[in-house]
C-alpha cells in the first residue's frame, strides 16, 4: 500500500471525482435495483475519496466510518473493477474510453487496500 506516490493518490482522488459525478448524473427512479446499486456505489466510492484523501493529509480513517459502512463498500469497489476490467477489454488503447477505465482502475486499486486496512483497523479497535 505504501506503493503509491502523492501524484497516484491526487489523480486516484480525481479520477473517483469524475466517477462519482457521472453516477450522480445516472437517473433510475425510486425503489429499483438500479436506484440502489446507484445509492450504494455512490456511498463507496465517497468512502474511497474519503480515505484517499486522509492518508494524503497523513491522517487516520479508522474514526471516520462505521464497521458496516466500511464493509458495505467492500462490494461495490470490487464490482467496479471488475465491471471496469471487463469493459477495458473491449476497447482499443489510446482510446479515451480505455484510457478513462485505466484512470478509474488505478484509483480503484489504490482505494481498495485502504477500505479493507481501514476495516481491519476498525475490527482490531472493537476487539
Amino acid at each position: 500500500m505504501n506503493d503509491f506516490t502523492e501524484k497516484d493518490m491526487e489523480e486516484a482522488l480525481q479520477a473517483i471525482a469524475s466517477m462519482i459525478n457521472r453516477t450522480e448524473k445516472a437517473k433510475f427512479a425510486q425503489d429499483t435495483s438500479q436506484h440502489t446499486l446507484q445509492k450504494n456505489r455512490l456511498k463507496a466510492l465517497h468512502i474511497a475519496s474519503s480515505l484517499i484523501s486522509k492518508r494524503l493529509a497523513g491522517g487516520d480513517a479508522v474514526d471516520c466510518y462505521a464497521e458496516e459502512d466500511l464493509k458495505n463498500a467492500l462490494a461495490p469497489i470490487t464490482s467496479l473493477i471488475s465491471k471496469s476490467e471487463k469493459a477495458q477489454a473491449k476497447l482499443a488503447q489510446g482510446t479515451w474510453q480505455h484510457t478513462m477505465l485505466n484512470n478509474n482502475l488505478k484509483a480503484l486499486h489504490i482505494a481498495l487496500p485502504l477500505l479493507t486496512k481501514a476495516l481491519s483497523e476498525v475490527n482490531a479497535e472493537i476487539k
